[in-house]
């Protein structure tokens, strides 16, 4: 799907799951919630505050809620996409149209605007400055494009690519590594980007 910067974009260039999208988004729109684009994707925000995102990916669409591990979850379908690294956010996956329930849906967004409403979250914890392998130091040292890119680039960006450099367990693995992301570093961009809109 191609970067958007509206709503009404984002669906219109939906090239899988549009109808699905548009169902979804019916019911977002009929809680009173503002519809916007936030990383790419709609997001829908009640005085500011994200209450829940609509997206998708190749083998499902989803709601995300920003705060979803404070939800009751009733109904069990909210997951976490990234056990150990998400703390807050909750994804409610689906792969059929059938699996669209409005009154469900209205219930859970309810509650998130709820708590929303009554300021209670989960904060981020935030890390320290990442460690940089020396692996990609040296190879930064050699590449004064990638070592400027870099130094301007998020902490999170920088921490995405050195710990996979720093996963890798051989020096073969790590110097095929090297050789992928050194381009991607001196173009800006971050690791992940690629996965960010789809």
């Amino acid at each position: 799907m191609q970067k958007t910067k509206t709503p009404d974009s984002y669906f219109k260039n939906a090239d899988q799951w549009r109808e699905e999208l548009l169902a979804v988004r019916k019911v977002l729109l009929s809680t009173g919630l503002h519809e916007e684009i936030k990383w790419g994707s709609p997001f829908y925000t009640l005085d500011g505050k994200h209450i829940v995102g609509l997206t998708a990916f190749k083998n499902f669409f989803c709601l995300w809620f920003p705060q979803g591990a404070l939800l009751r979850d009733d109904k069990k379908v909210l997951i976490n996409a990234q056990e150990g690294v998400t703390k807050a956010q909750r994804q409610w996956r689906m792969a059929d149209a059938k699996e669209i329930k409005p009154a469900i849906i209205k219930s859970y967004v309810k509650e998130a605007a709820a708590l929303a409403k009554e300021g209670k979250e989960m904060k981020p914890q935030r890390k320290g400055a990442p460690t940089i392998p020396t692996e990609l130091k040296t190879a930064l040292s050699k590449n004064k494009k990638a070592s400027a890119a870099f130094d301007k680039m998020t902490p999170g960006k920088q921490r995405e690519y050195a710990e996979y450099i720093a996963e890798a367990k051989q020096a073969a693995t790590k110097e095929r590594r090297l050789e992928k992301i050194l381009p991607m570093i001196a173009a800006g961009g971050g690791l992940n980007d690629k996965y960010k809109n789809c």
